[in-house]
């Protein structure tokens, strides 16, 4: 498995802060999360300086992803505009040697639970066809921001019908929805095309922090069992998520779950 981290950029512009900082810290990889409200075009203008950085630190994109935004109207029809934004980044995965897109799938809430999984379907149908273009794996996210492909049962019918679909995990969205997350890793890790690695600390049965991997509940070993157990060899992207460590004590956070991590890659 390689182990790599989000980077945020201001502006949409590519700075070469976050590729020397992953590279001192020994990871071999970055993720970028090109959001709802974000200007895809500025990410891709950006294409000669992010290929500059990534050849001078020696580091590659584990996966470039879009959250939050709405991919079904309400007449069940497809959003072209973000279907547009989404082929958009797919081709430029291509170009920067990404091989793992991940995107979601909004519900309609006056649609019934058939006609939402048809739509998300025929959503993700077009963008599994366009991805095999240029080599890269469509994964939906398990976070549950304007997404309802987040868990069984829309996985089980979903990616039941669609054979190359793939799920990108986060132990965190899975505990803070009372699931159990090594039961869903033990039964859909084969299916896994990227994983996040975030912390998560719930205290009176509300979720308090999102604080550094090994700090937290969640039990890294077992998880990583499990994902062995399933065959999984991919990308692990550390995403510091705590509004407590932020600063000098989250660069120290970082680098403690980035050793605490290591210790489980063979």
């Amino acid at each position: 498995m390689k182990l790599g981290i989000i980077a945020n950029f201001e502006d949409d512009k590519f700075t070469e802060e976050p590729f020397r900082s992953a590279k001192e810290k020994g990871l071999e990889f970055l993720e970028f999360c090109i959001n709802v409200g974000k200007d895809v075009d500025s990410y891709i203008a950006e294409t000669p300086k992010l290929k500059e950085y990534l050849e001078k630190y020696n580091l590659f994109v584990g996966s470039v992803g879009r959250w939050g935004s709405t991919r079904i109207l309400e007449d069940g029809s497809k959003n072209i505009t973000e279907l547009e934004n989404e082929k958009a980044l797919i081709k430029w995965c291509g170009e920067i040697g990404c091989g793992v897109y991940v995107t979601g799938c909004n519900y309609i809430e006056t649609l019934s639970l058939y006609d939402n999984c048809t739509a998300a379907i025929k959503y993700f149908e077009e963008l599994i066809a366009y991805g095999k273009e240029y080599g890269v794996k469509i994964a939906v996210y398990n976070c549950r921001w304007n997404s309802f492909v987040h868990s069984d049962p829309a996985w089980s019918i979903i990616l039941g019908h669609l054979k190359d679909l793939y799920i990108k995990y986060d132990t965190s969205h899975c505990v803070y929805h009372d699931g159990d997350y090594l039961l869903e890793t033990k039964t859909w890790g084969h299916r896994f095309a990227h994983v996040h690695i975030k912390g998560s600390l719930i205290i009176g049965g509300q979720r308090y922090d999102d604080p550094p991997a090994g700090m937290d509940q969640i039990n890294w070993g077992a998880f990583m069992s499990t994902l062995y157990a399933c065959g999984y060899n991919g990308t692990l992207s550390i995403e510091p998520h705590s509004e407590t460590w932020q600063g000098e004590i989250g660069e120290k956070g970082l680098d403690f779950t980035i050793q605490h991590m290591k210790k489980f890659i063979f």
